[in-house]
């Protein structure tokens, strides 16, 4: 039995004095882990069983007013990165800072940067130097995720608020402790899961509370998309920092496709299970109740994207205290195009989609009818990711707990996590309630 909590720990090496850690000392997340977390002088969440994030919490006595301005860094300013960015100067914050280790996105953030702020934009090739500046209030990690981590909490650490990109962490041992470390300051913190901030699936979670569908048997997920292909190793023409590119890994050989596709490599990230699997196992979590899965058994094959290292089909089932759900994902095909989830309970199921949701009851069924008849409700919708980030910038200003804070960040991707160690170890993983451990 490998025990892999025994394998991470942060060495005084890392940036801003990292202190070593591992996670057998004194791991205080998530104690039980069922409908409530109560962690003591930090905060009071309920962010388990599904419930909606309640009660705002106080978190510090600075607010701003109503005209001051927001002062913004932008840590990784690739395509996400710059669209949170124009979303929060939506909210009137002002990007004065970037920090980027590649040519062209450099130059893209600046230029967005220069949307509503005519002064100059310093540009910093280590994100340290950008968090050390006393008059940035907060920041947007829009880095791979393999630094994502280690980047929010040296940016809490020096006194700034954060919007991270998903997913949050790169392991689950990552993501338990900078749960821990986040809790240690009183800093902002909101992860990119803009599905809890949507109307539309806010409307869902009220439909599924009202217990219409009965107990949730079995949920079924799954994300296609035709979107798989060989990946591109020719020459970038541009110049990267690749030791900045690939830290805290060390000595790998550069590629310009790692640059290019960081997504499908193992060092920079879970893969497109990861990548889309946090959005979607997050909500099926959310709705059903439970807040991480006990096991995971994973199978997956690389069909079309030669020269990747993460499969593009892939499938994996979890199993809950309660429920058991599977999540695929096919890159190789646009049938049922994009994301949905059926949750199938002893009376009805819920699909639910990026347009919207129906709820079919199984009293309702045609008689003589394999399929369902008509919809119970049929709710249609959109997912704007705008009002995540008003709610960030809301929450910077009065200090309450945005809709994502860093214990969603983490047990939304527990579940792909843990199906990724599943698949590359060959072997059933199995994960504490507490969302610290993995065995296999």
């Amino acid at each position: 039995m490998v025990h892999f909590s025994k394998a991470l720990e942060y060495e005084s090496s890392y940036p801003l004095g990292f202190k070593k850690y591992s996670i057998h000392r004194k791991m205080e997340v998530y104690k039980k882990m069922k409908k409530e977390i109560n962690r003591r002088n930090a905060i009071k969440s309920t962010i388990a069983a599904g419930a909606v994030l309640a009660a705002p919490q106080f978190v510090s006595p600075s607010v701003f007013g109503a005209n001051e301005r927001l002062v913004m860094g932008l840590i990784g300013s690739g395509g996400r990165g710059c669209d949170v960015m124009r979303m929060c100067q939506r909210n009137e914050a002002v990007f004065v800072a970037i920090s980027d280790v590649t040519e062209p996105k450099i130059a893209a953030g600046i230029k967005e940067a220069k949307r509503n702020n005519d002064g100059e934009i310093e540009v910093y090739r280590d994100f340290n130097k950008l968090l050390e500046r006393n008059d940035i209030d907060a920041v947007v990690i829009g880095t791979p995720e393999h630094q994502h981590c280690r980047q929010m909490v040296a940016a809490v650490q020096a006194g700034k608020d954060v919007y991270c990109e998903k997913p949050m962490s790169h392991t689950i041992e990552e993501g338990a402790w900078t749960v821990r470390e986040v809790r240690k300051t009183k800093q902002i913190v909101q992860i990119g899961m803009q599905r809890r901030s949507a109307p539309l699936i806010r409307e869902g979670l009220k439909v599924m509370q009202s217990g219409v569908l009965g107990d949730i048997t079995f949920v079924k997920a799954q994300w296609n998309w035709n979107a798989s292909g060989p990946q591109n190793n020719k020459p970038l023409g541009y110049e990267v920092d690749w030791e900045r590119f690939q830290w805290p890994n060390e000595g790998l050989e550069f590629q310009p496709k790692y640059v290019r596709n960081w997504r499908v490599f193992w060092p920079f990230s879970g893969g497109i299970s990861n990548d889309q699997g946090t959005h979607i196992m997050d909500v099926v979590q959310w709705y059903a109740g439970q807040v991480t899965p006990l096991e995971a058994d994973a199978f997956g094959f690389i069909k079309q994207m030669e020269g990747a290292d993460t499969p593009d089909v892939f499938t994996t089932t979890l199993r809950y205290p309660s429920f058991i759900a599977t999540w695929t994902i096919n890159y190789t095909s646009n049938y049922y195009d994009w994301w949905h989830i059926m949750f199938q309970g002893v009376d009805g199921t819920m699909h639910l989609h990026q347009r919207g949701f129906q709820v079919y009851l199984d009293k309702d069924k045609p008689k003589d009818s394999d399929f369902p008849g008509e919809p119970h409700i049929d709710f249609k919708g959109d997912l704007p990711s705008q009002e995540h980030v008003d709610n960030f910038i809301e929450c910077i200003k009065s200090r309450n707990e945005p809709n994502a804070p860093v214990e969603v960040g983490h047990t939304a991707v527990c579940g792909p996590h843990l199906a990724n160690v599943a698949f590359r170890n060959g072997k059933r993983a199995k994960l504490n309630p507490e969302a610290t451990e993995v065995t296999v």
